[in-house]
């Protein structure tokens, strides 16, 4: 391969600004059925990604060993890594070439000035006795079996429809240099309404927000350190956002898991429930903001997987900006990273640069038939799942229907279930060898777990359950109790079925126990209970009058005093508020206090940073 055809594969070409030695020889080329990735124009980092690349080629603290320059001050060797001298020279070590002297670099950008500007358009003997530079130099034509492509994203589907006519198409899609656009008298990039051929961008996901609006015609700008021309496209507008909104090492965001498993009530999910909110908010407002903008852009390219971003962007809402059927939107056709400026500064240009792809049509055209058999051959077999027999399905329904009412407290459903279905009380749920059933195998002992103690005593004096069975841990019923109202119904149980109907010391339950004793001994718990917490409250109300805050004659008359002259505590405030609510009405004034709280946390962060 020579020089002219190596630049060619190496050197970036913009799709809205190629070279007319490039756009004179294009010719449509039917896609094979299969044919390799295309492979890259340039292997080496781009100019917005390359600078950590950079750092490493120094040796002083401000010199450039890469391109034997000296720099008075650290700015001007931050400046000199950003510059095309410093990158090209970086793309020619990676080559293997010898990095080039600041006075050739101007050579070769001046050479590549005149070629592009057209004055050198038609060639003489004088040109052809000059050394071609290896950033002048395009072969007419690729090598045998290379092919230029681009991605079908940045067509419009009209231009899509017919492929033979993509020539045709890039060829109008070629775009004149124009100046910079002015910012806004402010500073900031513009957001109004802008009339050139425009792309908008954007990412949102995890949290993070990012969007960028590009002007596709290539930029005119004249600086010292990037040579006499820099042909960049111009950004018009970009912004990003960054909130707290996912929960750590447990992934997914906050309204997700609020959807699925109910409101979590710790001050992490409140935070992270507010800047949802907020991001919502940012991002809504920033696309009224561009509203100009996207108006007028010719393709919209947005990455938004989830319902909840989709929801972000595409609404509905009052002053919605974006439709989700808008024809201009596009998806990237290739992976992304986090949403990030550089991120979309990356995707911008993996979009507007020609492809090359390398393949042989005559391996490429093998018959379809022997390529699929290939295919197959080639894939892993997949794990053949044995078919159950219907005695398996049916006990597999009965111990979903079965847990299902245990879980639940369903008693009376559990023992017409059992009836009906001619099950018996002592059922082993299926697969035996399952965690949940390996420590609770039946109704009696998934009961005694769950600590239900009516559960229990159904099973017991009217379904007939065995409480002598034992797990695979060799536990009874009994032994899996965790409460005393569980432990009482298996007594009360010994005592009402007698002595003689199981063998109540394999079962480890203790001696008998009248129910009238158990219903005794509970009413005694429970008023033991109320009388501890009408102490607790009166201590409370003494404590609140010594320490609390003194009440006046005015304030006493509120409706937040107490008859003894103490004022209500916060939970009581929040019961009499909640009194008389619906339960959706309840969880909503709840969502709202902690929204309050999580929003006053943060004033407080802020006011003590």
């Amino acid at each position: 391969m020579d020089n002219k055809t190596d630049d060619i594969l190496r050197r970036p070409l913009y799709v809205y600004d190629l070279p007319s030695e490039v756009l004179s020889t294009l010719e449509f080329k039917e896609s094979p059925a299969e044919a390799p990735e295309a492979l890259p124009l340039d292997p080496t980092p781009t100019p917005d990604t390359s600078n950590s690349l950079s750092n490493d080629n120094l040796t002083g603290a401000q010199s450039c060993s890469l391109c034997a320059l000296a720099f008075t001050s650290v700015d001007d060797q931050r400046s000199h890594q950003k510059s095309d001298l410093h990158h090209y020279n970086l793309k020619q070590k990676l080559r293997g070439n010898k990095p080039v002297t600041e006075t050739d670099f101007e050579s070769l950008i001046g050479n590549l000035d005149e070629s592009l500007s057209g004055s050198d358009s038609d060639e003489s003997d004088e040109e052809d006795d000059k050394p071609e530079s290896t950033l002048t130099a395009l072969s007419p034509l690729l090598p045998p079996n290379n092919y230029f492509g681009l991605y079908r994203a940045i067509l419009t589907p009209e231009q899509a429809r017919n492929e033979s006519e993509v020539v045709e198409v890039l060829k109008r899609k070629q775009l004149a240099p124009i100046p910079a656009p002015k910012p806004n008298p402010d500073g900031h990039a513009m957001s109004a309404a802008y009339k050139g051929p425009h792309i908008f961008m954007c990412m949102i996901g995890g949290g993070h927000f990012a969007a960028m609006v590009v002007s596709l015609p290539p930029r005119q700008t004249k600086h010292a350190s990037t040579g006499p021309l820099n042909k960049e496209a111009t950004v018009l507008a970009h912004k990003t956002f960054h909130r707290y909104t996912t929960r750590r090492k447990q992934g997914g965001s906050q309204s997700a898991n609020d959807n699925a498993k109910g409101n979590a009530h710790s001050a992490g999910s409140s935070i992270r429930r507010y800047n949802e909110q907020a991001l919502v908010e940012d991002v809504r407002q920033l696309l009224q903001e561009w509203k100009g903008l996207l108006d007028t852009s010719d393709l919209l390219f947005i990455r938004a997987t989830g319902a909840t971003n989709r929801r972000t962007l595409f609404g509905p809402y009052d002053g919605q900006v974006m439709r989700a059927n808008d024809p201009r939107i596009r998806g990237f056709p290739f992976s992304t990273r986090r949403a990030t400026q550089n991120e979309l500064m990356r995707c911008f240009i993996e979009l507007t640069r020609l492809k090359v792809r390398e393949f042989d049509p005559n391996q490429v055209a093998k018959p379809q038939e022997e390529t699929q058999t290939k295919n197959a051959a080639s894939k892993p077999a997949k794990p053949v799942t044995p078919k159950l027999s219907e005695e398996e399905e049916t006990a597999l329904l009965h111990t979903n229907q079965l847990q299902a009412f245990v879980r639940r407290s369903k008693l009376p459903a559990l023992l017409s279930y059992l009836k009906n279905n001619h099950v018996k009380a002592d059922f082993i749920f299926q697969p035996a060898d399952s965690q949940q059933n390996h420590h609770a195998p039946t109704p009696l002992h998934l009961s005694a777990s769950q600590n239900t103690a009516p559960l229990v005593s159904g099973l017991l004096l009217k379904a007939g359950a065995d409480p002598t069975l034992k797990n695979k841990e060799g536990k009874t019923p009994f032994e899996l109790a965790g409460d005393r109202a569980t432990r009482d119904a298996f007594r009360v149980a010994r005592d009402e079925l007698g002595e003689q109907k199981w063998d109540w010391e394999s079962a480890k339950v203790p001696p008998a126990m009248k129910r009238a004793e158990a219903e005794k001994r509970e009413e005694r718990e429970r008023r033991e209970i109320e009388s501890k917490e009408s102490e607790r409250k009166k201590a409370e109300e003494a404590r609140l009058k010594l320490e609390g805050p003194k009440v006046t004659e005015r304030t006493s008359k509120t409706k937040g005093i107490l008859g003894g002259g103490v004022q209500k505590t916060a939970q009581e405030k929040r019961e009499d508020e909640a009194r008389g609510l619906t339960p959706e009405q309840k969880m909503r004034l709840d969502r709202e206090r902690r929204a309050r709280a999580a929003e006053e946390r943060i004033k407080r962060m802020q006011g003590g940073s």
